[in-house]
């Protein structure tokens, strides 16, 4: 089976370091380059990626601009990653203590969520955003199982599947099976429908028709 190219969308404002034409030395990606809300460059529709060198991560935390910068990414509706690139060399024009970066590191993934990549170059920059996008690309696809064991069995196998919508459990998924017969019944059943299932609630029939409804691009958590 050939291998869907990747979809990439370039900010207009990034164009200098070199990634740019990284990207249009590849065959297996697409790209184009318009403005974007926040972020740099946007994967497969899915994953917002905001590039920083080392030298522009330690110059934003002293100006200020990266935890704003962090903020606008987090309410991004899709996935955020930050991809930081160059070596420790790069710093020592900045003056920017170690402890300082170390606070800003950990502000942004244990705080903020957001993941922080490492690359070396803008090669490897791109490679990172081939590897999200194939990996965007598999779990749109189903491609990516739950860890856990594989139940066997037609019924295991439609509890399994019905476990991996938000707010639903063992009991829950036996429930919905009961009330719908199948898996294709529970999906195609209306926010009330799911409501009235014992023990359900519209709270959590509301998550289920968002989890069902929200297209494959919308890759941001659920509220509530």
């Amino acid at each position: 089976m050939v291998a869907k190219r990747v979809n990439v969308i370039v900010d207009d404002r990034e164009r200098s370091g070199g990634v740019v034409q990284a990207l249009r030395a590849r065959t297996d990606l697409r790209f184009e380059v318009r403005r974007l809300d926040a972020g740099d460059y946007l994967v497969e529709d899915r994953v917002i990626v905001e590039r920083k060198t080392l030298a522009d991560f330690a110059i934003s935390l002293i100006d200020g601009r990266l935890f704003s910068q962090a903020t606008d990414l987090i309410t991004q509706p899709v996935r955020a990653v930050i991809i930081l690139e160059g070596t420790t060399a790069d710093l020592q024009a900045t003056g920017v203590r170690r402890e300082a970066l170390q606070g800003a590191l950990i502000t942004l993934g244990a705080f903020f969520g957001l993941p922080v990549l490492r690359s070396l170059d803008p090669e490897e920059t791109v490679r990172l955003l081939m590897y999200l996008g194939r990996q965007s690309q598999r779990i749109a696809s189903g491609g990516l199982p739950r860890p856990g064991c594989r139940p066997k069995g037609k019924h295991a196998r439609q509890l399994f599947l019905l476990q991996g919508l938000p707010g639903v459990g063992p009991e829950r998924a036996a429930r919905l099976l009961e009330r719908f017969g199948t898996v294709a019944g529970v999906v195609a059943a209306s926010s009330d429908e799911l409501a009235n299932v014992d023990g359900l609630g519209d709270k959590t029939a509301t998550k289920i028709r968002w989890a069902l409804e929200e297209p494959a691009a919308g890759f941001g958590p659920a509220s509530g």
